[in-house]
């Protein structure tokens, strides 16, 4: 490719490109990509008028002809996947994704979602398309705690803790972002980018935005008028770790701030939570961006929907935010930010001071520069079917699983509701998928062509039976004499059931029986299903493997007896059938675990709409669960040796020790998993500080030990001082004790 063609790429792909046609083409300062941001930034902010400059401020950027800009839309989606912009990779949800507690893994493939956008991305600007879902800048994580399972976003979310969303989170941001997102070195009270550029560039690939900020996470149906009561402690123990460690830890350029209020004012003007904290406390000096229309909830009418009304023009809400720090509205709010300005509610300087953050970072996303993700480098999880296997969780196995055993397993009955459903495991937020593949035919396809002919056993004459059986949620099918008959004649069930991001997800029109505009009123597996796993075990005594698709935790209490395997597939992408069924023949080397509670029914959670942490996860409750988070089973059975503590440093060292596994296995992999133990008032109960994957080859010399050092980042040894309303580490003397799940305990001094 020749010079000029390579600028010219370059240009198309710097956000604040140039119109081919437009005579000023690379005339101005702020064109020269051979500048400093800031320098470019300067240039520009002199050249605009202010009615430009508000115009910058919201999500649709339109063209600037005399200065050869481009439209540009900050709007789109990669939540797990590039999304709304034609066929692209569908991975499995984020709460999918957390389940792997494998934040490298959950990197590379928010890396492969980037090359693809940038690639997209690069497509609708040679057509000519500049709307929303066509540009590099993504609302995407979605970093709130999941608190509750009724919540019908939680599939979005990475999850109930705090340590764990805040790794997958900063995982997802260095994805996104690239190299030149991975750290900032802290100098007193600014961020500055170390000397060696070579290792820490300040270009972005693309850039990416931690959302909602905060404490957001249902009701659907009331979240344009909700507001969540909570105390300072459940705010800064539970509710913003996760926010405070990515924004301390990366060059995350965008938050965006939620739709609710908390404790009476709407986030988006909330000047406590955007000024005092978010700037102030933790000097972020990103992008703040509004969720989409929250502003129209401060100051519209009760027309359609409840609203906030706290507000009592729009000019006036406009001036909130913007004056709350708010420097990008996702909206069409733009004629009431002009009036706040008219009317001296903000200033011009004020508005240069949003607009240069925003240039900023329209000019420091430049993923030409970076080869390895244009020329889209091969990595281990760039397949969405490995990156699947990783995701499943196996909560019960009584010994029916692996199906190993072809001799046993000549007739497989593979039913329910979300055996042949391609657009269940999709989720939400998504692609069109350029293949999908379902368990019902990912069954038919392995046993015809992975399981024809075996050397051990010979020809193998296998056959698959499908029935949807019955329905997710309703009564309106009944099984009838054939369905009965082959199961009968079928040596396993392998019943797919759960639930379907059209009964959970954000802002649905559901009303029935469990069920309400996305959210559940119980988490109860829905009687149907319940009903049929009853009386195929009552009538047939056949074993019954039970397949969960899901985005969030389900009360299996009244089946758990009935089921012989318990597999847990999330909402897995475009390929979760090949994985689903990879796992349940033992095609694996090992399971995830859960990122969230599995309570035993709805009796155990307190009500939704209470934001107050007590008896909430793993991290509060005092009841029992049913599977607690953290927890999975695997193929093998370890157990732990040789512990050790280093209090200087905060490193646990021991050996992990693989006592079984089946003949067949190659590899295994256990998580292992470090909790700070507490009281459950000062500190909770038991929180997560640290994880790491150990891998054992089994095919090694020494097969079946592995040595692990594992650090504990004193970031999640901090507690809640009420005095001083902060975050921080134990005073001297404080006994502290950290325990390794399912292994010993260590307690020691700080």
């Amino acid at each position: 490719m020749k010079r000029k063609s390579i600028l010219a790429f370059a240009l198309v792909l710097n956000c604040l490109s140039l119109s081919n046609n437009d005579l000023h083409a690379q005339q101005f300062p702020f064109q020269d990509t051979s500048l400093p941001v800031e320098q470019r930034v300067d240039d520009l902010l002199s050249r605009l008028t202010l009615d430009e400059k508000i115009a910058f401020l919201e999500h649709q950027n339109p063209a600037v002809e005399r200065l050869g800009i481009k439209p540009y839309s900050w709007w789109n989606e990669a939540l797990h996947g590039i999304a709304r912009n034609g066929v692209a990779t569908v991975y499995p949800m984020p709460i999918a994704l957390a389940a792997t507690f494998n934040p490298q893994m959950v990197e590379e493939v928010y890396s492969r979602i980037a090359n693809e956008g940038v690639r997209k991305h690069r497509q609708s600007q040679e057509a000519g398309e500049y709307g929303d879902n066509t540009g590099i800048t993504f609302f995407t994580p979605n970093i709130n705690i999941f608190r509750d399972p009724r919540w019908g976003r939680g599939m979005e979310t990475f999850g109930e803790d705090p340590y764990l969303t805040a790794q997958m989170g900063l995982a997802a941001v260095r994805g996104l972002q690239g190299p030149g997102a991975h750290m900032r070195f802290k100098a007193g009270p600014t961020w500055v980018w170390p000397d060696t550029a070579a290792l820490h560039s300040p270009y972005l690939v693309s850039a990416a935005c931690l959302k909602h900020l905060a404490v957001h996470s249902g009701p659907e149906g009331l979240r344009h008028q909700f507001d969540a009561r909570i105390s300072n402690r459940d705010l800064w123990t539970t509710y913003l770790p996760a926010f405070e460690y990515i924004i301390e830890h990366s060059d995350v350029q965008q938050v965006m701030c939620g739709y609710n209020r908390l404790n009476g004012e709407p986030c988006c003007t909330n000047h406590h939570l955007l000024v005092d904290i978010l700037r102030n406390r933790w000097h972020y000096d990103g992008i703040l961006v509004t969720d989409c229309w929250a502003l129209n909830d401060c100051w519209e009418p009760d027309t359609v929907i409840p609203r906030h009304r706290t507000h009592a023009t729009a000019a006036q809400a406009a001036a909130a935010a913007f004056g709350s720090e708010v420097d990008l509205e996702c909206g069409s709010g733009l004629a009431a930010l002009r009036t706040a300005v008219d009317s001296g509610y903000i200033s011009e300087a004020k508005i240069d001071e949003h607009l240069r953050r925003i240039l900023r970072t329209r000019f420091r996303i430049r993923p030409e520069w970076f080869s390895e993700y244009n020329h889209g480098n091969k990595s281990l999880y760039s397949d969405p079917a490995r990156v699947a296997s990783n995701t499943l969780v196996l909560l019960k196995n009584n010994g029916i699983l692996p199906l190993n055993d072809p001799k046993r397993m000549e007739q497989i009955a593979v039913i329910g509701p979300n055996a042949a459903d391609s657009a269940m495991a999709l989720g939400n937020y998504n692609g069109e998928p350029p293949y999908q593949k379902t368990i019902h035919k990912a069954f038919v396809e392995y046993i015809w062509h992975d399981m024809f002919y075996s050397s051990t056993y010979g020809a193998i004459y296998a056959s698959v039976y499908f029935d949807t059986a019955c329905h997710l949620a309703d009564n309106g099918y009944k099984p009838g004499r054939k369905f009965w008959k082959q199961i009968e004649k079928s040596d396993v069930v392998v019943f797919c059931g759960g639930l379907s991001p059209a009964l959970e997800g954000e802002e649905l029109q559901v009303n029935m029986p469990g069920f309400y505009k996305g959210d559940r009123t119980a988490i109860e597996l829905p009687a149907p299903q319940r009903d049929l796993i009853k009386e195929i075990k009552r009538r047939t005594g056949k074993p019954i493997v039970l397949v969960l698709c899901t985005g969030s935790a389900i009360g299996l209490e009244e089946v758990v007896d009935d089921v012989d395997a318990i597999l847990v597939a999330w909402y897995g992408g475009q390929d979760m059938g090949t994985a689903v069924v990879d796992a349940l023949y033992g095609n694996t080397d090992g399971f995830g675990r859960l990122p969230v509670t599995f309570y035993k029914s709805t009796a155990q959670l307190p009500e939704f709409e209470d934001y107050d942490m007590s008896r909430r996860t793993y991290r509060y409750m005092e009841a029992e669960p049913l599977f607690p988070f953290g927890y999975g089973l695997s193929y093998g059975h370890f157990h732990y040796d040789s512990i050790s503590f280093d209090r200087e440093s905060l490193t646990i060292q021991g050996v992990l020790v693989l006592d079984s596994v089946d003949d067949f296995m190659y590899e295994q992999s256990e998580v292992i998993q470090i909790y700070l133990e507490g009281d459950g008032i000062t500190a909770p109960r038991r929180q997560l500080v640290a994880v790491q994957h150990a891998h054992l080859d089994l095919r090694a010399p020494v097969r079946s030990r592995t040595r692990f050092a594992i650090d504990i980042d004193p970031f999640w040894l901090r507690r809640y001082n009420e005095n001083t309303d902060t975050m921080e580490l134990p005073p001297a003397g404080t006994p502290m004790t950290l325990k390794i799940m399912n292994g010993p305990g260590i307690t020691f001094t700080w």
